[in-house]
């Protein structure tokens, strides 16, 4: 956990935004349920348990069953969560009480979890609002519905308590946290860093560890106990392939061939939770190819001019529609699309290529606080999402700031069926060359990809020390 004092300051502050939403005596509770242990096979064999990361943002303890309530009114905070018996504590040993753990994160009242029902059916009984967060989980949705008395269809949906008390998820509520979580603290960047060593690391382990004839699983394996052993984990599933054309790839059970591009998103969760995430893709030969450097060369110059123009100011759209100019302009230099180039960008004709946005944000979750709203933690208010591929998949476009951690990530990627798709629909109006791309079929993708802090006066990437990306930087890194 971090010291007390920082979570103090963020309930705090979420008070003060809470209470512009409406007049004091008006503003109502805002309900935080933590996550429970979920079954995998029967009871007492759970899954790993990962806690929600609005909890821990607000309460730090990483712990199942805990529940909270702020006040908003007479800003009191009540933690809501049992002390062991003497059955757990045969299986557990003796635990801390729940009074001392909320103490380390400046909570000073407590009460029993299952009380929390009477606690939240007092505050309806009053008519006051019930702010709470849309759940990920399928439990916390269920509890929610149940505390609150709606339709767990109800409980995902976002929309202004005003309009009726509170029938579903708060937008008060969502958009005061985003607004906080999207702009990290000088102690959740220690953090980042930290998530990111520890995601280079398991990219260099990955590296090094590719070998014409062995099974990508054996090399899935050494990466994710290099995690295990220093961090909490993997922070998605890992993508290891030398089917790069396919976005997400999570098959590891092919046998690593000659001449073949291996693409390898993976990312790092250490022990306070905070994420890395990081794409390199490697000849599994050592050496490019003349055709591969080629289509490389441009995701890297790519990858290169999305973080030169990372600064405040700019929206990440703005740089996402330059990466797809850039992109285009070089695809034009092999003959691969032909045309005026503005045009090209203005018909989406690079999500042809590039079917996914530039980057996304990370935080406590890889792709943070998605599970709040995509449009309202990535959008700003005058923006609108596009339906185009590709940048209708950004998930983040805002006006960047100091803060605000995104990843770098262009790729291109040559997907048959997407373009046999195209090809039969006239979706490219003209300016592709299907003749050309008819010899990339068995190309597969190329995806790159760092971790970028807005600073005061531009940016600076995640983690210790950037890996590879260069071509004769990875080649010489592979070689040796």
């Amino acid at each position: 956990m971090f010291a007390k004092d920082i979570y103090v300051a963020r309930r705090r502050a979420l008070l003060e935004k809470m209470a512009q939403t409406a007049p004091q005596g008006k503003r109502g509770i805002a309900l935080f349920v933590g996550n429970v242990e979920a079954a995998a096979q029967y009871k007492d064999n759970a899954y790993k348990f990962r806690q929600d990361s609005s909890w821990l943002y607000y309460f730090g303890l990483d712990e199942p069953r805990y529940a909270a309530i702020i006040d908003l009114d007479d800003a009191s905070e009540t933690i809501f969560a049992d002390d062991v018996e003497i059955d757990d504590i045969i299986w557990m040993g003796p635990q801390p009480t729940v009074a001392s753990k909320a103490a380390l994160v400046g909570v000073g009242n407590t009460a029993s979890y299952g009380s929390l029902s009477l606690a939240v059916t007092k505050a309806l009984a009053q008519g006051r609002n019930i702010h709470f967060l849309p759940p990920s989980r399928y439990y916390n949705t269920m509890k929610l519905a149940s505390l609150v008395g709606i339709p767990e269809e109800n409980v995902g949906k976002v929309a202004p308590i005003a309009e009726d008390g509170g029938r579903h998820a708060s937008e008060e509520l969502v958009k005061a946290v985003i607004s906080m979580r999207l702009i990290k603290e000088e102690c959740e960047i220690e953090q980042l860093d930290d998530a990111g060593a520890l995601g280079q690391e398991m990219h260099t382990v990955a590296r090094d560890s590719i070998r014409i004839g062995i099974i990508e699983q054996e090399i899935v394996g050494k990466m994710e106990a290099c995690v295990l052993s220093k961090g909490w984990g993997v922070s998605f599933p890992t993508i290891l392939t030398q089917h790069g054309e396919t976005l997400h790839n999570h098959l590891h059970d092919k046998v690593i061939e000659p001449g073949k591009l291996m693409v390898i998103d993976a990312g790092a969760e250490n022990n306070m939770h905070y994420a890395s995430d990081f794409t390199r893709t490697y000849p599994t030969s050592g050496k490019f190819t003349k055709k591969q450097r080629d289509i490389y060369q441009i995701v890297c110059d790519c990858n290169e001019l999305a973080f030169k123009m990372t600064k405040p100011g700019i929206t990440y759209q703005d740089i996402h529609l330059a990466v797809a100019k850039l992109m285009l302009e070089d695809l034009r230099s092999l003959d691969i699309v032909r045309g005026n180039l503005d045009n090209m960008v203005a018909e989406g004709i690079a999500g042809l290529f590039q079917p996914h946005g530039l980057g996304h944000n990370m935080g406590l979750d890889v792709h943070d606080m998605e599970d709040l709203g995509e449009n309202l933690v990535g959008y700003d208010p005058d923006q609108k999402r596009s339906s185009q591929l590709g940048l209708g998949s950004l998930r983040m476009a805002r006006r960047l700031v100091p803060g605000h951690v995104i990843t770098d990530e262009p790729g291109i990627y040559f997907i048959p069926a997407l373009i046999e798709k195209w090809k039969a629909e006239k979706r490219d109006k003209g300016f592709v060359n299907y003749s050309r791309l008819e010899s990339y079929y068995d190309f597969g993708g190329i995806r790159l990809e760092d971790d970028v802090l807005v600073t005061a006066d531009g940016a600076r990437r995640t983690g210790p020390n950037r890996l590879p990306i260069l071509p004769d930087d990875v080649e010489s890194a592979m070689s040796s």
